[in-house]
């Protein structure tokens, strides 16, 4: 049996594309969401030619990982995606966002002497990072966590 055109169901992940100046992708609070978002970040800086292994490609899927885990551990709220957004912007430069539904809860960054579990992470982004902070989420309950990084020009 052969299903028709019309009943296939095509899927909900977005395409890497190298044309589209904007990623976005909406993910379940779980470690496995948070793992598909890095993975996606991933294949999107591949397509806009930041191939793997380059400082900027490394810095971004570091920066998504660590964002993306923070947003599905302290940001989770029970039937409230997580959302990844990627864009490629003029001037050689990613800014990647991950917002929660979590608005009460804001990042806090440890000292690295710190005797206490967990916030090391927001050094690695503030390390990688020209500049990070954090934003109210836009036309939804919750928070933004955004990035912004480097990336010498495709080709340059």
């Amino acid at each position: 049996m052969t299903t028709s055109p019309r009943t296939e169901r095509r899927s909900a992940l977005p395409l890497p594309l190298a044309d589209q100046t904007v990623f976005s992708f909406r993910f379940t609070p779980s470690p496995r969401g948070a793992r598909l978002a890095r993975r996606l970040a991933s294949c999107q800086m591949d397509a806009w030619g930041w191939r793997y292994g380059t400082p900027a490609h490394d810095s971004v899927e570091l920066i998504v990982g660590e964002l993306a885990a923070n947003a599905v551990t302290h940001g989770r709220v029970p039937g409230r995606d997580a959302e990844l957004r990627l864009s490629r912007e003029d001037g050689g430069h990613v800014r990647i966002e991950v917002s929660d539904a979590r608005g009460e809860r804001l990042p806090e960054a440890r000292d690295a002497g710190s005797e206490e579990d967990g916030g090391r992470g927001l050094l690695l982004v503030a390390a990688l990072a020209e500049e990070w902070g954090t934003a109210p989420r836009p036309g939804a309950p919750g928070k933004t966590v955004w990035a912004v990084v480097s990336a010498a020009p495709v080709g340059g």
